[in-house]
């Protein structure tokens, strides 16, 4: 299969639009989890400015385990209720954190982290990850990202066909 990234035009809702038919292009025909994430962190981090990591943690029962991703190595495991990623998982709310410096318990996996979106991975009410972006800038995210960050997370999640049992 080949895929080419092309560049985002028009006002960010629009490119929000491209950047979700992208990535719904690059996953169509896959339901590899690890495969699917890989691919999607990459082609968030190249196409949206002024990120400094991009990537997955999958939920294993009992806490977020880190996923593939783009940026500078990670945490390994986040409990549940901690840090951005633990928080947007046991509420299975999007967490958009205009300055992680001022978010209580906030892991600083990348010290140049400023702003961060996590968003919850849920399917048949299910919890299978979250999907973590963030940014050296403060207030980089904002509702429009917000909006286009859960359609890219949603073209993941309706690449695994298989049950969560399964998925696992």
């Amino acid at each position: 299969m080949s895929f080419t990234v092309t560049d985002l035009i028009g006002d960010r809702t629009e490119q929000y639009r491209q950047l979700t038919e992208q990535a719904a292009g690059l996953v169509s025909g896959e339901s590899d989890r690890v495969a699917n994430a890989a691919n999607l962190s990459s082609l968030v981090y190249h196409s949206l400015p002024d990120l400094n990591w991009v990537g997955f943690y999958f939920y294993d029962g009992h806490e977020l385990v880190v996923g593939p991703f783009q940026g500078k190595p990670a945490c390994i495991r986040i409990a549940l209720g901690r840090g951005v990623c633990g928080a947007a998982a046991q509420t299975r709310e999007t967490h958009l954190v205009p300055n992680v410096l001022a978010f209580p318990g906030h892991i600083a996996c990348d010290g140049d982290s400023r702003s961060e979106i996590v968003i919850p991975l849920v399917r048949e009410d299910q919890l299978l990850g979250v999907f973590d972006i963030d940014s050296p800038r403060p207030d980089r995210f904002d509702e429009i990202d917000r909006a286009g960050l859960e359609s890219v997370a949603g073209v993941f999640l309706n690449s695994l066909r298989a049950p969560v049992a399964e998925i696992r």
